[in-house]
């Protein structure tokens, strides 16, 4: 999880940005540029590998991780293809760098961890331990986050940024979900589409 590099393209930041453009055009110009990806990789994205647990996550109506994203301005870019043969595990949320970040929903700061590929990111556990939230990219964590504290749904505990493989022009949120293991293992888990789980019925 979170390894998967984020889409990069000439000119991200001023097609996306540009002042006056709403997110459904946002979504819009995503969606046209990660097409030919996935299509390249050999098709759509997989099927949710675990449909029962996205069922379960999408009944608990989680919040939206980027202040002022509507549910209807998601792409869902889980199972493209990415460099090297890998598959992006995830979803990408643009919005400005500075963007707060917000938890989907209670629960503890499991990991504050700056990787190469995900920049400044943040493992957060649900209430049960039973799934993982990471947040990836990051400008930036709240003023004295810190690992072990309890979060409350839409508490900021970031920003939107382009730290790790992210293209500088083009910031945004690397959101997944994971089923964690007997041993809640921060850095294992089976992903499973956020995508579904954000949109809700």
């Amino acid at each position: 999880m979170g390894k998967a590099p984020a889409p990069c393209w000439p000119g991200a930041a001023g097609a996306l940005w540009g002042r006056g453009v709403r997110h459904s055009r946002r979504a819009a110009l995503l969606a046209a540029v990660l097409a030919p990806v996935a299509v390249l990789a050999g098709g759509a994205a997989p099927q949710d590998p675990l449909p029962h647990d996205t069922a379960l996550l999408a009944a608990r109506a989680l919040t939206l991780p980027v202040q002022g994203v509507a549910r209807e301005d998601l792409v869902d870019t889980f199972g493209h293809a990415r460099s090297q043969g890998r598959r992006h595990d995830a979803i990408d949320i643009m919005a400005r760098a500075g963007t707060p970040v917000l938890a989907v929903e209670d629960g503890r700061i499991a990991k504050l961890f700056l990787s190469k590929p995900g920049g400044l990111t943040i493992y957060q556990f649900d209430p049960s331990g039973r799934y993982s939230y990471y947040y990836a990219h990051l400008q930036r964590y709240a003023d004295g986050l810190r690992e072990g504290q309890q979060v409350r749904r839409g508490e900021v505990i970031g920003y939107v940024g382009s730290t790790g493989n992210a293209c500088a022009d083009a910031p945004h949120l690397h959101f997944a979900i994971a089923r964690l293991p007997a041993d809640r293992a921060w850095w294992k888990g089976e992903a499973l589409n956020p995508y579904p789980v954000l949109r809700g019925p």
